[in-house]
C-alpha cells in the first residue's frame, strides 16, 4: 500500500539543518547527507537547509542548490522544505523554482530583507514567489529582518492564498491567540526553541527547530508532549533543556549548536566568516549545559 504524501509538510519538528563544512570550510555534502538521514531515523519529521542555521547567506549558487539536491535525495522532497530568502523577490522565486524542481513540498521564505518594507512591498514579495507553485510558509523575524510580519498582515497574505504557514519567531506567544482569530486556516510553526511549550499549548502545528540538531531525540520527545497537551512530560524535560534551547535566540546560535553537535559525538565543525568562534565564557556555558544533558540520558 502506498501512501500520498501529507500536502502540509511543514507539520512536525522540521529542523533547520547546520551545514557541516570541512577544515577549508568547503561544504561536506556526503556528511550533509548522512545528517539530514540521521536526524530523520531520530524521529524529526523532515529539514530546512538553507536557513540561517544553514548558514545560506555565505554559501555560492552552486552550493545552495547542492544543498537541496542533497537533502532531497537522502529523505526524500516531502520532508525539505528549503529556506529561500534573498535580497530580491525574483532571486527568491529562482530559489523556490529551484525547491519545485528537486522536488520539495514547499518552501519557506522571510520578508524582503534589504530594507524596512513596507506592506505593499511585503505582499509583492510573497506573491512574486508564490508564482512558483509551492505551498510557501512565511518567517516572521522581526529582530533580524526589521520587517514584522503582525497578526493582521499574515491573515491578509493567507487570505490571498500566498502563504500556508508561519514560523513565528517575534518571541511573543500572545500573537498565537491573535493569529488563531484572524485567520484559523493558518498553521502556527514554532520559530524559536525556547518558546516551544509556549506555542505548542496555544496550538501551534510544527517547530522549525534548531537543537534537534543534537539533540533529536529528546527534542522530538518534548514536542510531542507538549504539543499533546502533556505537559507532566513536557514541563520537566524543558526545563532540563531550556539552557541549550535559549541558545536559538541568541546572535551566536549557529556557534552553539554545533558546538553542541561536536560535544554528542556529531560534525558541527566551524562557522564560515563573518561568523567567528564562541568566546571562553560562552563556549563554557554551551559546553556545561551540553554535557548535563548528555548525562542525563538526552543525548
Amino acid at each position: 500500500m502506498t501512501t500520498t504524501p501529507d500536502p502540509r509538510p511543514w507539520r512536525g519538528v522540521l529542523v533547520a539543518t547546520a551545514l557541516p563544512l570541512d577544515d577549508d570550510l568547503a561544504v561536506d555534502y556526503d556528511r550533509y547527507a548522512e545528517h539530514c538521514a540521521w536526524l530523520v531515523t531520530n524521529g524529526c519529521d523532515g529539514v530546512v537547509p538553507n536557513g540561517s542555521l544553514g548558514e545560506y547567506q555565505v554559501l555560492t549558487p552552486e552550493e545552495r542548490a547542492r544543498v537541496v539536491e542533497t537533502a532531497v535525495a537522502a529523505v526524500g522532497g516531502d520532508r525539505v522544505m528549503p529556506g529561500v530568502a534573498a535580497y530580491g523577490s525574483a532571486e527568491a522565486r529562482h530559489w523556490a523554482e529551484q525547491a519545485r524542481e528537486a522536488g520539495c513540498g514547499a518552501v519557506m521564505l522571510l520578508p524582503p530583507n534589504a530594507y524596512r518594507a513596507d506592506e505593499r512591498a511585503v505582499v509583492a514579495h510573497y506573491a512574486e514567489v508564490a508564482e512558483a507553485g509551492l505551498p510557501v510558509v512565511a518567517y516572521n523575524n522581526p529582530i533580524d529582518t526589521k520587517v514584522d510580519l503582525v497578526p493582521e498582515l499574515l491573515a491578509r497574505l493567507h487570505g490571498e492564498g500566498l502563504v500556508q504557514a508561519v514560523k513565528e519567531f517575534s518571541g511573543d506567544v500572545r500573537r498565537a491567540y491573535r493569529i488563531a482569530e484572524l485567520a484559523p486556516e493558518l498553521d502556527l510553526l514554532i520559530g524559536a526553541d525556547d518558546v516551544l511549550v509556549e506555542l505548542a499549548v496555544a496550538g501551534a502545528k510544527g517547530w522549525v527547530s534548531g537543537y534537534p540538531n543534537a539533540l533529536p531525540r529528546a527534542s522530538v520527545e518534548l514536542y510531542r508532549s507538549a504539543v499533546a497537551g502533556d505537559l507532566a512530560a513536557a514541563l520537566p524535560l524543558y526545563r532540563r533543556l531550556h539552557p541549550l534551547l535559549r541558545w536559538d535566540s541568541r546572535v551566536e546560535f549557529v556557534q552553539a549548536i554545533k558546538l553542541s553537535m561536536d560535544i554528542v559525538g556529531r560534525h558541527g565543525g566551524r562557522c564560515r566568516p563573518p561568523r567567528v568562534p564562541l568566546t571562553p565564557d560562552q563556549e563554557a556555558a554551551v559546553r556545561e549545559a551540553t554535557e548535563r544533558a548528555v548525562a542525563a540520558g538526552l543525548a
